[in-house]
């Protein structure tokens, strides 16, 4: 099923057509000072089934493993939308927390959980990846 999301303000808008069973957790630095929490929440999508509309900006970074991410955000509210690197070949990561949907979509995965803050728990039956290269 496809899925429509939008920032905080509604003024940029993503659609992913393409159905998402599972999501990703992430607990790197960069995720969590993205999302301004613990970890950002993520499914990977192809970027054909990727359409992002209204107001964006990118920022790129060096990551840990020495790939460059780039980030998308709302130019007007700062919503976290999407990062990008080579790592994901011909996909990208979607920010689940702009999409209404996906609070019924379990977490099977979470990253860098080397990076877990120590008062949260691991999910029960997620995958834990201690980091990625």
């Amino acid at each position: 099923m496809p899925h429509k999301g939008s920032c905080l303000c509604g003024q940029t808008t993503i659609e992913l057509n393409s159905s998402h069973a599972e999501q990703i957790l992430c607990h790197c630095t960069d995720c969590r000072q993205t999302s301004g929490s613990a970890f950002s929440t993520n499914v990977l999508a192809p970027k054909t089934d990727v359409t992002i509309s209204g107001p964006v900006k990118e920022y790129s970074i060096k990551a840990a493993s020495g790939n460059t991410v780039t980030r998308v955000f709302c130019s007007n509210c700062g919503s976290a939308i999407s990062h990008l690197t080579a790592a994901f070949g011909d996909a990208q990561a979607i920010q689940t927390g702009n999409f209404a949907d996906f609070k019924e979509i379990p977490i099977t995965t979470e990253l860098f959980v080397k990076d877990r803050w120590t008062g949260l728990a691991p999910i029960s039956g997620a995958a834990q990846v201690k980091a990625m290269t």
